[in-house]
């Protein structure tokens, strides 16, 4: 192997048909240097390889639906009345779905079109907090929301989708 990286285009291709051709056992000690056996490191790598390989659809199996609309920072559009309420209105769209969302001071409710049945996850960066289901009409109900950014993530038999991340309090 000479300089990385090559200089030319000729040059990194010759490097990697060799690195494709040859490609070797897998490193010893891997993961770690723990004394295992060869055959338990070359296992967990393909392992790893395997779960890496599994991410390549991750975008096609879950849409994600941007935030159209926040009451907070948008204004209402013209025509429509509100009560003097507490509560925030947020829209996401993700193509032809629509997630909407009412938060209050006692939780959060919602609304799926098209509307289906199925189920709605609220998460924060360390995982689902709550887990609920969504009625045929597409309604759902969840507690108050923490502290720190949100994302929804519905599930029906039709479609699959995640709201952007958003700080709800």
């Amino acid at each position: 192997m000479g300089q990385w990286p090559p200089d030319d285009d000729d040059a990194l291709l010759r490097e990697l048909a060799e690195a494709l051709r040859d490609a070797g056992p897998p490193p010893d000690g891997f993961p770690a240097d723990t004394g295992e056996s060869r055959t338990t490191g070359a296992e967990e790598f393909l392992a790893a390889g395997y779960a890496a390989f599994s991410w390549r659809t991750v975008d096609a199996e879950l849409a994600i639906a941007e935030l159209t609309f926040d009451s907070a920072c948008d204004p209402e559009p013209a025509g429509l009345t509100r009560s003097a309420g507490s509560a925030r209105a947020l829209a996401f769209h993700a193509g032809p779905v629509v997630v909407a969302i009412e938060v209050t001071g006692t939780g959060i409710v919602g609304q799926l079109s098209p509307a289906r049945g199925g189920r709605v996850a609220a998460r924060t960066p360390r995982g689902t907090y709550e887990e609920v289901a969504v009625d045929a009409v597409g309604f759902f109900s969840l507690g108050p929301p923490p502290s720190g950014p949100v994302q929804l993530q519905a599930h029906t038999p039709e479609y699959a989708v995640a709201t952007s991340w958003v700080s709800l309090r």
